[in-house]
């Protein structure tokens, strides 16, 4: 009888330190509503908005999981005064939980036939802090896309994988439900190298053209 009284007490503590540990506060509640259409400008710098073409569109499936996952998403391909293309993706979920991951773009290309390689972490140099970045390389057929891509977990932006697990992790600790933002962009290019140099230059000119709100739910917010 005493081990059974014991084993029911170490239970109901148990259950009592799980709730006590379980995120309830969710920051996107507190962070204000917000419209990635009207927060990220369609010109700025030397770059417009063409709408004749479309970043990757996927498949009915993937837009499904997608739309389980985002509470907003924002695709578009911009264009400078050279001719060159950037294509932009930005998806933001409100709950980037354990059961609310992030669609990572190694996932999304796959899933349309690309073969992805590189998978580099790399750091972009903004102007006002290090960005952390991965560096893919996707090709389906004649198409070759290099692609930059970072992952921003609350007020902070992360490498994909361990880092951004422990990023939640820590939110979670202090009771706190982080959002979180996918931003992805990528060009046509066979010259890996000019094209991420190109796509470090679009990210600062987009990011010198946000107000400080919207370019710290972009990038977070970085170390002193």
């Amino acid at each position: 009888m005493m081990v059974s009284l014991v084993l029911g007490a170490l239970m109901v503590c148990s259950a009592a330190v799980t709730r006590a540990l379980t995120p309830t506060a969710r920051m996107a509640d507190t962070a204000g509503r917000f419209s990635l259409e009207q927060m990220v400008p369609r010109n700025f710098g030397e770059w417009q908005v063409d709408a004749r073409v479309m970043p990757l569109q996927v498949d009915p499936a993937t837009q499904a999981k997608l739309d389980k996952i985002y509470n907003q998403t924002l695709s578009r391909t911009y264009v400078n005064r050279n001719g060159e293309r950037i294509m932009l993706s930005i998806a933001y979920g409100g709950d980037q939980s354990d059961n609310m991951g992030v669609h990572k773009p190694e996932v999304c290309y796959t899933a349309q036939g690309f073969t992805v390689r590189d998978g580099e972490k790399s750091s972009l140099d903004t102007g006002i802090g290090l960005l952390p970045v991965k560096r893919l390389f996707a090709v389906a057929g004649a198409r070759q896309e290099p692609i930059t891509y970072w992952i921003t977990v609350g007020r902070k932006a992360t490498m994909p994988g361990v880092d951004q697990r422990l990023q939640e992790l820590r939110y979670g600790l202090s009771g706190t439900v982080p959002d979180g933002m996918l931003v992805r962009v990528s060009s046509i290019s066979a010259e890996s190298g000019a094209a991420y140099a190109l796509q470090d230059q679009f990210v600062r000119s987009m990011l010198a053209a946000l107000d400080k709100p919207a370019r710290e739910r972009l990038v977070g917010v970085f170390s002193e």
